[in-house]
């Protein structure tokens, strides 16, 4: 059983330490594919870096996250470019919107994102991205650059049934992290990722964030990590009637074809 994680943020600086036992693990358990997170200046580096120092297990994306989205400047833009332009990229972002903590003001967290939208359609690129508390914002952005975007996925998705629907309306991927393990916050998450198409579904850790509260024995660490996905996997099969074996392969499929993981230098 094979497994493609495509949130991580190896950039953290909770991985700094110990970075080649966490990819380890991660292979051991069976996650041998794992889409770096770029989401600001020093991320974005970082993780293309990663994907050359650890080619064929690590592949990047770069961005601005909407938290900073006030940073966005000549020199982010030219990154982003570069490194699509040079294939050294698996997607366009991490970019979005994210009016639930409102970090940055939601006139340059909306002009940012349409930013990055426009780099990935000039360089035929995928978009990963953020959306949380707003979607009526979100999807109208997103619509404009849909037409001449290759392949959009909504990461980390937690919104309603409504919002789902729309992005699959849109043919947008979506991509699921432990949230569905959770169940305090993640009933309603669990209730609907059956209506998630087969070849439109991939799955994420976003560690170090949202360590699976399914996992036994309970973790002595809060730090979440690649080789936890199988939890998430576990789960996402029983929530959709399917084998454990089953969502891993057409996951790991899926997230071949839509970052082109092939290609990718």
């Amino acid at each position: 059983m094979e497994l493609t994680d495509i949130g991580a943020n190896l950039a953290h600086e909770s991985f700094a330490e110990d970075l080649d036992a966490v990819l380890t693990r991660a292979y051991d358990a069976g996650v041998t594919r794992l889409v770096v997170t770029g989401s600001d200046l020093f991320s974005n580096r970082h993780a293309m870096s990663l994907a050359e120092r650890y080619s064929g297990q690590c592949f990047a994306t770069a961005g601005l996250h909407p938290h900073h989205a006030e940073d966005w400047n000549d020199e982010l833009d030219e990154l982003i470019r570069a490194g699509a332009a040079a294939g050294r990229l698996a997607a366009v972002g991490e970019t979005g919107l994210d009016f639930f903590r409102d970090i940055a003001p939601r006139a340059a967290q909306e002009k940012t994102f349409a930013a990055q939208l426009a780099i990935a359609c000039e360089h035929d690129m995928p978009v990963f991205l953020h959306q949380r508390e707003a979607h009526a914002r979100f999807l109208p952005i997103l619509r404009e650059y849909l037409p001449n975007l290759p392949r959009a996925v909504v990461h980390c998705f937690t919104d309603s049934r409504e919002a789902l629907d729309a992005y699959l309306d849109a043919g947008c991927h979506i991509g699921i992290t432990g949230w569905v393990c959770d169940e305090r916050r993640g009933r309603d998450l669990y209730e609907n990722v059956a209506r998630i198409p087969d070849d439109r579904l991939m799955i994420e850790t976003d560690c170090p964030y949202l360590m699976p509260r399914t996992i036994r024995p309970r973790p002595k660490t809060r730090r979440n990590e690649p080789a936890n996905l199988p939890w998430v996997a576990e789960t996402i099969a029983a929530a959709r009637g399917q084998s454990v074996a089953e969502v891993a392969a057409l996951t790991h499929a899926n997230a071949g074809r839509f970052f082109g993981l092939d290609a990718v230098r």
